[in-house]
């Protein structure tokens, strides 16, 4: 993990911009986290627009955890801004834009198309930032997860031990291999879910979150559209966090 730039934000938190080979990142970290107080990092998973569109929703996020003495970083996802596409991203999203004009349902061939490298790549690539903030002195476990695409989440959650909580956002589309997956998945949970999602399929949605085998997990859904979700929804999802990672 290598720092290119770093500055202070209000209330004592430190940003800093990083790369981990080809892929950017920012750190930020609140004031009191040090090598004798390490901080828990929580992983802030973008949405698929890129890394620079997503910050300032991002660093909203950030600047909460901190208050609440947490470490997050998030990433630039596979194929998302300044990286080099995925293959055959273009041409599945083609085919999601065919169908949605054409009122059509979306095939599950273009559902697995459209996710399932994304997830392929992303997943790897988180565990390697884990891998570098955990070596950092001022950050230590346990960790959280928070964000979408929710099959990034779900594997990651699946595969990775050391993820001990996760806020999931629904609102993306759900390859069928997922719903397997999420039967691996036991740990604390968190979805959040707009009702009125106009890009989500919500019976999905609630198909995956009754697959997943945690003993503890609570979907936490609202009225609205994909980016109305209340700041009261916010809250409880870091009071979530507050309550498992501490």
């Amino acid at each position: 993990m290598h720092f290119t730039s770093e500055k202070w934000l209000d209330g004592g938190v430190l940003e800093r911009e990083f790369l981990l080979g080809e892929i950017p990142g920012i750190l930020w970290t609140p004031d009191s986290a040090s090598a004798s107080a390490p901080a828990s990092p929580i992983l802030l998973s973008p949405p698929p627009v890129g890394l620079r569109r997503a910050y300032p929703r991002l660093v909203g996020r950030a600047l909460h955890a901190a208050s609440d003495g947490f470490a997050t970083a998030a990433i630039e996802l596979p194929g998302n801004g300044e990286r080099p596409r995925l293959p055959g991203a273009d041409q599945a999203v083609a085919d999601l834009r065919r169908a949605l004009a054409a009122g059509e349902p979306v095939s599950d061939e273009v559902v697995d198309a459209l996710i399932l490298p994304l997830v392929d790549r992303a997943v790897p690539e988180w565990q390697a930032t884990l891998d570098a903030l955990l070596a950092l002195p001022e950050i230590a476990g346990p960790v959280g997860y928070s964000g979408g695409v929710i099959s990034i989440g779900t594997r990651l959650a699946a595969v990775d031990p050391r993820i001990s909580a996760a806020v999931l956002f629904a609102g993306s589309y759900i390859p069928r291999v997922m719903y397997e997956e999420a039967r691996k998945v036991t740990i604390p949970l968190h979805v959040l879910l707009q009702w009125d999602d106009e890009g989500n399929d919500r019976q999905a949605s609630l198909a995956l979150f009754d697959a997943f085998a945690s003993a503890e997990k609570t979907l936490n859904a609202n009225m609205g559209g994909h980016t109305g979700v209340p700041q009261f929804a916010g809250d409880a999802a870091a009071h979530f966090f507050t309550r498992h990672l501490h």
